[in-house]
Formats: structure tokens, C-alpha cells, sequence
């Protein structure tokens, strides 16, 4: 079974789809396979544990990825009323240099990160930035040169990437950049000149397959060894690509994995513990507070993507996401919040292995952010008109928000695409929470793309500094005897990004013990049968 696009109205469902209210699990044939432990192949470029199934033969909303085309004609009508704060969301927009239609592509045939030569990341994601940058721009402006600068700069990508390369940061990138080019070109799908096929081939030969692999094989590592941030980008890129391409198969692989995938990217997992105030335990809280917001913004990310297909995610196991968002927003502002003490095996499958254990939530900037919160507070508090207090008060304090260029000049500054004052601003739905939801509409077109780009038919990862004993990056690295094995495993241990990122928190704490990640159960836990049979760690 294939889920199904969301062509009708929103809150509508018709038979063999999963509607915006139908929240509940589905058996799907290739859970078997999702859930299989293995080692992922070190080739780029090319699909190396899952193998290739065809596309199916679905359609879905477009534009409708981050944003359909009713929010496109939403934040245009807005912003030419002059209506707040719309114009100081713009207003950051239009100020960004990336966001400008002088921008000239500087496209590379295989981009490294982590390793390799030479690091060559940061063009890529420069450049991506700028697409998606101008490609928003156009849609509130109306003025064409920004949709040609964006065409200008996914046509050249699209002509000359290969692959992607370097340690095992090249999952990272695959998936945030994966997810941010479909982002760039959903923007301008229909454009004249866009090279659509071109641009699909190169997601789904070069990017999604690196993304698959990860979520199959893991890097040929245990199953805790990967922090949940790197399942979530992974998760986003498979997504971001099956919708973009039409691809139901992949879809499916995504939405299923955010439901009982078996790395701790999945929701149970990186919100392992739900307590009686509402609020529940985002894992990655006890690594440091840079990743638990780059988290927080990737599984937002993934949600409102699959909202825009009529697919709720948000709502999944009783809103478990917006008791996580909401225990991470409280953290973020200075709050006190528990955290239930567990402890990650890690190392690789057959090879080195070791163990790190978090006790406590670590430290926070109250001055940090992340431009996330727009996104996630206006789907629960406006779309489903739901409580959510310290979503409310975090996303006031970060507005307006910016984007990639905006929070910093390294990776980290560049993990979301941002600018969610003006993109996820939105007026109350006039429906209960229970109800079909106003706010979002994927198959209203977008009025100032020629041809109209309808609902149209089938064809962090920035590293943190860390005051404790878990190194600056997803996993830390083994020492003495197991450095070398891990060295001979394709650079298992490589696992984070080496530029630090001025603005991350500087205070998480983290201690070595033996043993599997166990997490206590305190308040009330929603790991169920599923979650267990998964074979990760609750």
C-alpha cells in the first residue's frame, strides 16, 4: 500500500489515503525493510542498501513541499496590504544577500563534507540558500527576475552534480541539502526554462539515495550510535524527494520511519518520554541545545511537508511532536524541565563499541534561536487552535525571523530555510481542533506562476561546542583502539561538522557507562508494542 497524495480539500480523505485527521498507524509493506539493520555501502552517488523501486503512480499538490500555493498567495496579499507581520518578514527577506537576482551560481561536481578535498560544502549550501531565497522573493513580489535567478542556479547544479562525498557528514549533507534543494525547486517547478527532469534525476540519483541508505544501514553502525538529528535530516530529504518527484514509494519509506522507524530519528524514540503537564522529553536536550533546536526545526520541517499532502503528522500519537516542541521551546527560554537520564550504545556493527550516557537536560542561551518556531507555533495555536504557550512566547521572541546567511556563516546558520514570519503566519482557522482545518490548502494555485503551478497530476549539523564529554558533532569519537577500528569502517567516528558555530549552546554534559540507551519511565510514556518491535531503544 502506497500512501496516497491529498488532492481534495483539505481535511477531506478519500479511499486508500491517509486524510489530515487520520492520524493512526498502517501495516506497510516495506516496514520489514525499513526496519532491517545494515551496512550502508561507502559508494556516492548511486542507491547503495535500498534498492530502486518505481516510482508510483500518484500525484501530488504542487506547489506543495514547505508551501502550497494558497500560503504563496497569502504572504503576497499580505505584504502588499502592509499588513504586520508580514512586511518585517519580508522585510528580513529582501535584506538577505542571498536573496538577491544578481546571484551567480558556482555549481562543483562532487561536493565534500568532512573529508576529501577540497570542503566545498559551504557552495552548495550558499547556493541553495539563494535559490529558495529568490524563488520566495518572486512569489511575493511578482517580479520574474527573482524565479530566473533561482532557475538560473538549480539548471547549473542540476548540470553538474555527480556526487556527494566525504566522511560520514555526507549523510548530513544529502539530507539537508536534499530537502532544501526540492524546497528551492518547488518554488519554480513550473517555470519556463526550469529543468524539471534534470533536477528530478539529479534528487534521485544523487541525494535520496544517500538518505535511504542511512535510514536502511545507518553507516554500518549500531542503532543508537547516530543522534536523532541524523535521522531527521535523512528522513526530510527521502520526503522532500518523493513529493517533489511524485514517488510514492518514497513517501511511504519517510512517513512510515517518522512512525516506527528504527534509529532514534523516530518520533517515539526522539521524544522517548511524555509526562502529565504536557510536556515530553526531547532526547537530544541532553546533548546540547544548538542540536535540540536543529532537531525541533528538521521534525517541523517533515510535518509541514506532509501536512501539505494531507498526511498528519503533527497530531501523530496525540500531538506527541508539540509536547515536544513545547518542552524544548520552555527549556530554550530558561525553564526548568526533567530529563530522564539514559544511556546510547555505540560503535560499529562487528567492529568498536562503547556507550554514552546523558543525565540532564544541559544548559541553555536564552539568547540562541533558531528560525523554526514561526512554523510550528502557527500550525498548532492558529491552524488546530490548540494551547501552546511557550510556542507562543519563543516564537514572538525570534521574529521576525531570517534565514540561511541571517544566523551565522557557518553550516549551522543554514540547516533551516527560515523566514517563517512571513511563509507560516497565519490568521486562526475558523474550525475546532477536531475539525477540517482552514488554514492550509494544496491545491489552490499559486497566481503569478505562468504556467499556473496547480495541483498538477503525476508527470546539525552545524557543530556545538561542548563543555562535556560528548565531542561537538553527532556521535563522539572512539579513542585509542577504537579510533582505528572505527577508522577502517568508513569513518564511522566522523560524525560531526568541525566548524563550531559561535551561537551554540557550550554546556552540554554527558558521561561514558556501559550499556543500551534505557530510559526510565517517568509521568506517562507512549512507547508502545510498535516502538519495541522496531529493535531500537525505547
Amino acid at each position: 500500500m502506497h500512501l496516497q497524495p491529498h488532492l481534495t480539500r483539505p481535511g477531506q480523505t478519500g479511499r486508500g489515503r491517509i486524510g489530515r485527521h487520520e492520524t493512526g498507524s498502517h501495516q506497510i509493506s516495506r516496514r520489514g525493510l525499513l526496519k532491517a539493520a545494515g551496512t550502508a555501502a561507502g559508494a556516492v552517488g548511486v542507491a547503495a542498501a535500498l534498492p530502486a523501486a518505481p516510482a508510483a503512480a500518484v500525484g501530488y499538490a504542487h506547489p506543495g513541499l514547505l508551501h502550497t500555493g494558497a500560503d504563496l498567495a497569502r504572504m503576497a496579499a499580505k505584504v502588499k496590504a502592509g499588513a504586520a507581520p508580514y512586511t518585517a518578514g519580508y522585510a528580513r527577506l529582501t535584506a538577505n544577500r542571498h536573496a538577491q537576482s544578481g546571484w551567480t551560481a558556482n555549481p562543483q561536481a562532487t561536493v565534500y563534507r568532512g573529508s576529501g578535498s577540497p570542503q566545498n560544502y559551504t557552495i552548495l549550501y550558499n547556493d541553495l540558500h539563494a535559490a529558495y531565497q529568490n524563488g520566495l522573493r518572486f512569489h511575493v513580489s511578482g517580479e520574474r527576475a527573482y524565479a530566473d535567478t533561482t532557475v538560473a542556479i538549480l539548471n547549473a547544479w542540476s548540470a553538474k552534480l555527480t556526487s556527494l562525498a566525504g566522511s560520514a557528514d555526507r549523510f548530513l549533507a544529502a539530507g539537508l541539502y536534499g530537502y532544501q534543494a526540492a524546497n528551492a525547486a518547488e518554488l519554480v517547478r513550473d517555470h519556463a526554462g526550469f529543468e524539471l527532469e534534470r533536477f528530478r534525476k539529479m534528487l534521485t540519483t544523487v541525494f535520496s539515495p544517500l538518505s535511504e541508505s542511512f535510514l536502511v544501514g545507518h553507516n554500518g553502525a549500531v542503532i543508537t550510535n547516530y543522534w536523532p538529528n541524523w535521522d531527521l535530516t535523512a528522513m526530510a530529504c527521502v520526503l522532500a524527494t518523493g513529493i517533489f518527484c511524485d514517488d510514492g514509494a518514497r513517501v511511504e519509506q519517510a512517513v512510515e520511519y517518522f512512525k516506527s522507524g528504527s534509529g532514534l530519528g523516530a518520533v517515539r524514540k526522539a521524544i522517548p518520554v511524555v509526562h502529565d503537564d504536557g510536556l515530553a522529553e526531547w532526547l537530544e536536550a541532553g546533548r546540547d541545545q544548538g542540536h535540540a533546536l536543529l532537531g525541533v526545526g528538521l521534525m517541523g520541517t517533515f510535518c509541514e511537508m506532509a501536512w501539505n499532502q494531507g498526511i498528519d503528522l503533527y497530531g501523530y500519537d496525540d500531538s506527541r511532536f508539540l509536547k515536544g516542541a513545547q518542552y524544548v521551546a520552555k527549556w530554550s527560554l530558561g525553564g526548568d524541565v526533567a530529563y530522564t537520564a539514559n544511556t546510547r550504545a555505540k560503535g560499529a556493527v562487528g567492529g568498536w563499541s562503547g556507550s554514552e550516557t546523558a543525565s540532564g537536560a544541559a544548559g541553555v542561551d536564552p539568547a540562541m534561536t533558531r528560525p523554526i518556531w514561526a512554523m510550528i507555533a502557527n500550525h498548532y495555536t492558529k491552524r488546530r487552535g490548540l494551547s501552546a504557550p511557550y510556542l507562543t512566547r519563543i516564537a514572538a521572541k525570534a521574529g521576525p525571523e531570517g534565514g540561511g546567511g541571517d544566523y551565522g556563516p557557518n553550516s549551522g546558520g543554514y540547516d533551516q530555510l527560515g523566514f517563517g514570519t512571513l511563509a507560516f503566519t497565519r490568521d486562526r482557522s475558523t474550525t475546532s481542533a477536531g475539525g477540517s482545518s482552514t488554514g492550509s490548502s494544496p491545491s489552490v494555485a499559486s497566481p503569478s506562476l505562468s504556467p499556473s503551478p496547480s495541483a498538477s497530476g503525476a508527470a546539525g549539523s552545524g557543530a556545538a561546542a561542548s563543555g562535556g564529554s560528548a565531542a561537538p558533532s553527532a556521535s563522539a569519537a572512539p579513542t585509542g583502539t577504537e579510533a582505528g577500528a572505527a577508522k577502517s569502517g568508513g569513518g564511522l567516528a566522523s560524525t560531526g561538522a568541525t566548524d563550531l558555530v559561535a551561537w551554540t549552546a557550550a554546556t552540554g554534559l554527558t558521561a561514558l557507562a556501559g550499556g543500551l540507551l534505557l530510559l526510565r519511565r517517568r509521568g506517562r510514556t507512549r512507547d508502545g508494542a510498535e516502538g519495541r518491535a522496531a529493535g531500537g531503544a525505547e
